[in-house]
């Protein structure tokens, strides 16, 4: 083996045992790259280069979109926009079989437009549906699953906190991220609202239906949710039709959300401390990850084993699609048993490489690195709740804390089988992605 190699492959074990000695990860990464760094060069070079780096990457504009968008998810949430967006959709459909958890499937699309973040999305939408989801009679498994994969439409529907990191990390476009990310988005709703009307035709005692609402309660329910609606379209539609950079759009969205709680009397100055909080917390969080990811990045950039790695694979006789696959797979193995955003930051170095020096016939290396940030989206998204540690399994069974986990674990199966037939959609056609790039570029 080579040297460069040994010595990446050294880092990379100390660094996953940081991680499973419960150092946090923005910490376990900046050590271990710091120690590498000086271990290749020397102590006053590591120290020249940390003088530096913080402020060249905290001071780039790009990154004060990922707060705007974090603020206005919180903002959202504690003015009870997503308890609206789930009373409009259960009005529409919530007297079908399975209709209460379609309309948590679609509340959740709808909410991620103005919420970036899954583990948000399923913990809003916890504490607003599951109530109801349970005083119908539904299987507490297929109702806290539903939650759980109805939380990743948080990241999978623009605008996404992932994506941004994705598009900094790698130096792309992020409004044509967002453009591409919104048709696999939609496709998921589509394929997971599918698989609780089979699950409900298979067996109706799972998802009964609800009491169709009065016409007076449905129009209330409708007027309420018009605020909410007209946000996602400004905000993503602004950045679609090029007239909001995603960072005004940002901007918007969180005066807008604030202006309807305000007026609305559902955001009060002690709601609005905590969503500033907690965006506080969130924010630090992220940065302190993108900070050691970035000195661990430089530790590897040193040792060349990213290129060395590309060039190597480009000289084997695998098949692209081979490689994707493998690359892939890779990335819900660890999904299922890391923060998302860590593995993104970890992965990226050696795998983007790696995919943008394959030939997948697509126009341009551009299109190939908007398509891969998809499917790395949507693995993602299958990492956040495939056993045995999907974060947002966690976070809907700390709140329904009387369901065994097992138990939601297999109210996630179904959906498990519809990512997984999405994902092979979205590796055979690449198109579908890249189409609304095409389109509006």
């Amino acid at each position: 083996m080579a040297p460069e190699f040994l010595l990446a492959a050294t880092g990379f074990a100390a660094l996953l045992g940081l991680i499973a000695l419960r150092c946090p990860v923005g910490l376990a990464m900046l050590l271990v790259g710091a120690g590498g760094y000086m271990w290749i060069v020397d102590t006053a070079i590591l120290l020249n280069y940390l003088k530096t780096t913080p402020w060249h990457l905290f001071a780039n504009y790009t990154l004060s979109v990922i707060p705007l968008f974090i603020l206005m998810g919180a903002l959202a949430e504690r003015g009870g926009l997503a308890r609206d967006l789930f009373a409009a959709a259960n009005a529409l459909v919530g007297h079908r079989p399975g209709g209460m958890a379609m309309s948590v499937i679609g509340a959740c699309a709808c909410f991620g437009a103005v919420c970036g973040s899954s583990v948000a999305t399923t913990a809003t939408f916890g504490r607003a549906a599951l109530p109801e989801l349970r005083r119908y009679g539904y299987d507490p498994g297929l109702a806290t699953g539903t939650i759980a994969v109805g939380g990743t439409l948080g990241i999978l529907i623009p605008p996404s906190v992932i994506l941004v990191v994705y598009a900094i990390s790698t130096e792309q476009n992020i409004a044509k991220l967002f453009m591409a990310a919104l048709v696999p988005g939609v496709l998921a709703m589509l394929l997971y609202i599918l698989a609780i009307a089979l699950v409900a035709r298979w067996r109706p005692s799972l998802a009964p239906a609800a009491a169709r609402p009065a016409g007076p309660e449905m129009q209330v329910a409708m007027l309420n949710a018009i605020p909410v609606l007209l946000i996602a379209v400004v905000v993503v539609g602004g950045i679609y039709g090029g007239v909001f950079t995603p960072t005004e759009s940002a901007a918007i969205g969180c005066v807008a959300t604030l202006a309807v709680g305000v007026l609305r009397g559902t955001l009060k100055p002690r709601q609005v401390r905590e969503a500033l909080l907690a965006t506080a917390e969130t924010t630090a969080m992220i940065f302190v990850i993108l900070l050691g990811a970035e000195v661990f990045n430089a530790f590897l950039a040193l040792t060349s084993a990213p290129e060395l790695l590309a060039l190597w694979i480009g000289e084997q006789d695998v098949p692209p699609l081979g490689v994707l696959a493998l690359l892939l797979f890779t990335y819900i193995i660890l999904g299922a048993v890391m923060d998302e955003l860590a593995m993104i930051l970890l992965t990226l170095p050696i795998f983007f490489p790696v995919v943008t020096a394959l030939d997948f016939g697509l126009a341009s290396p551009e299109e190939t690195a908007i398509w891969f940030g998809i499917l790395v989206l949507v693995v993602v998204g299958i990492g956040l709740t495939a056993p045995p540690i999907g974060l947002n399994v966690f976070v809907i069974a700390s709140l329904a804390r009387d369901v065994p986990i097992a138990r939601t674990y297999r109210g996630v199966l179904p959906f498990l089988g519809m990512d997984l037939i999405r994902l092979a959609i979205c590796v055979a056609f690449p198109g579908l992605s890249l189409w609304l790039v095409r389109l509006l570029s």
